[in-house]
């Protein structure tokens, strides 16, 4: 297998075979999960800490529980009340946290570039849960191993994001990675949803839902990031419904074994209709919960061996 880095601190840093490789022991992962296998000696001995500076319950769940199934002593932070809130500085918490000696740290943070600053900090592997408006990488790994056991392949299919691109890290992290593993990106939203420069992202753009879903494989929409914004991006949500919820009607667009997707949490009835993200034949977002786990554990696995490796046996703590 092939996985070099060191950190897991976006998409960007990987190579198309580190993903694959990724990826492929996600999907191992994923079946042994199905089957109740534990495999509680990969990370015997190492210590994760989960330090999340947002809130957050699909993404911290899965950490704690692909630690926990891959057997690591795994500690949550409560950042909400840390020495964070009592004036200590980003650097501060990282060298307090060095002298801790962790082996994997799980970062969450409303900063982009906060997680990176915290890599270069500790000595142990860090795994980026989501930096601003910057990206999410386990989310778009979750997302592609979703894609491929649904489509059996991760190649040359024609996807669609829809709704708030101007700021999800998903979207960010998901055109990187879509586009590495050669498939055709589509964005849909308002112009107001629209990131600045986004011609030079090497994708479609679409401000009408009907024509920008068109024979796609792949609907994957977006939640309104309403906690980033500080202005007026829609008329309302009802408007926004009509004109760029997922429907039936507009799903009609997309091909008839098109799958539907979104990273939660749903905003039912905002950027998608119930009654769709509901449908088992089209959606796969539940799926997308349970590959987040298997995707997780392959991260921390991959990460782990690496550190062992760099560390050698004799400062391996046990």
């Amino acid at each position: 297998m092939t996985f070099r880095a060191k950190h897991l601190l976006g998409i960007e840093p990987l190579h198309p075979t580190e993903i694959t490789t990724l990826l492929d022991l996600a999907d191992s992962y994923a079946e042994h999960n199905r089957r109740g296998i534990a495999h509680r000696d990969v990370l015997a001995g190492l210590t994760q800490i989960n330090m999340f500076f947002e809130n957050s319950t699909r993404t911290q769940a899965s950490f704690e529980l692909a630690g926990k199934r891959l057997g690591a002593d795994v500690m949550n932070m409560g950042m909400q009340a840390s020495s964070v809130k009592k004036g200590e500085t980003l650097i501060d918490t990282a060298l307090t946290l060095n002298a801790m000696r962790p082996d994997l740290l799980v970062v969450r943070h409303p900063h982009s570039g906060a997680v990176d600053l915290l890599a270069q900090k500790v000595n142990c592997a860090v795994l980026n849960a989501g930096d601003g408006k910057h990206e999410h990488p386990t989310q778009a790994l979750l997302d592609a191993l979703t894609i491929r056991r649904a489509k059996g392949r991760l190649h040359r299919l024609s996807i669609a994001i829809c709704g708030d691109i101007a700021h999800s890290r998903v979207a960010r992290s998901n055109i990187m990675l879509l586009g590495k593993m050669e498939n055709r990106i589509r964005l849909i939203a308002p112009p107001t949803l629209m990131p600045s420069g986004v011609a030079d992202f090497g994708v479609e753009v679409f401000e009408n839902m009907e024509e920008g879903l068109k024979d796609v494989d792949v609907v994957m929409m977006l939640r309104l990031q309403k906690e980033r914004m500080d202005g007026g991006f829609i008329p309302s949500e009802r408007e926004y419904f009509h004109r760029y919820g997922l429907d039936a009607a507009k799903l009609a667009h997309a091909k008839p074994d098109a799958i539907v997707m979104h990273p939660g949490p749903m905003n039912r009835g905002v950027e998608i209709d119930g009654n769709i993200a509901d449908d088992i034949n089209r959606s796969v977002i539940q799926e997308q919960v349970e590959m987040g786990v298997a995707v997780r554990m392959a991260a921390m696995d991959l990460l782990a061996q690496n550190l062992r490796a760099a560390r050698g046996p004799q400062e391996v703590m046990v």
